[in-house]
């Protein structure tokens, strides 16, 4: 399982490897850690990495993706960015302004396409459907448009940040 994780405002990568009971492997930023973690109370976790021993407390944040780490010296806002966490981010960014390309922020597969190059659309007007997650999202234009390039069709699968339609 790979993810980014957000501490403070620096985005990591983190890799889960392997799990055996308390033992677990972990790569962070191409850095290889051999834990043993042990959670000792709800939300408090002894770490044991190199012969040392950490206490860390993660604190829900607003979400359940989202953590206050404490450490004994320090405190962290610690975000998990997933595949889920993205695509919420990328449906929330919306300044009322379209970009020139409509793309699926995460991978999925397109159940319907409702337009052709050369057609003209009006604001609001649904032009993909992507099923993604047990979910289908429809992607639409927010202002009048013209529909410039359809790159991919019904049954195509696409990935996260690929290009689907062209508008101008």
């Amino acid at each position: 399982m790979s993810y980014e994780i957000k501490i403070n405002d620096r985005i990591a990568q983190a890799e889960l490897l392997s799990r055996n009971g308390n033992q677990i492997q972990v790569m962070l930023d191409d850095k290889l850690y051999e834990l043993d973690i042990v959670e000792v109370e709800r939300g408090v976790y002894s770490i044991i990495h190199d012969n040392s021993s950490f206490n860390v407390e993660l604190v829900e944040a607003k979400n359940a993706k989202s953590y206050t780490v404490n450490t004994l010296y320090e405190s962290f806002d610690v975000q998990i960015i997933d595949a889920e966490s993205k695509y919420l981010m990328n449906r929330k960014k919306d300044d009322g302004e379209d970009d020139l390309v409509i793309a699926s922020p995460m991978p999925g597969k397109v159940v319907k396409v409702l337009v052709k190059a050369g057609d003209r659309v009006k604001a609001g007007e649904t032009v993909v459907v992507v099923s993604a997650m047990k979910m289908e999202s429809e992607y639409k234009v927010k202002q009048d448009r013209l529909i410039k390039k359809v790159l991919v069709k019904e049954g195509d699968t696409v990935a996260g940040d690929q290009p689907m339609v062209i508008i101008e």
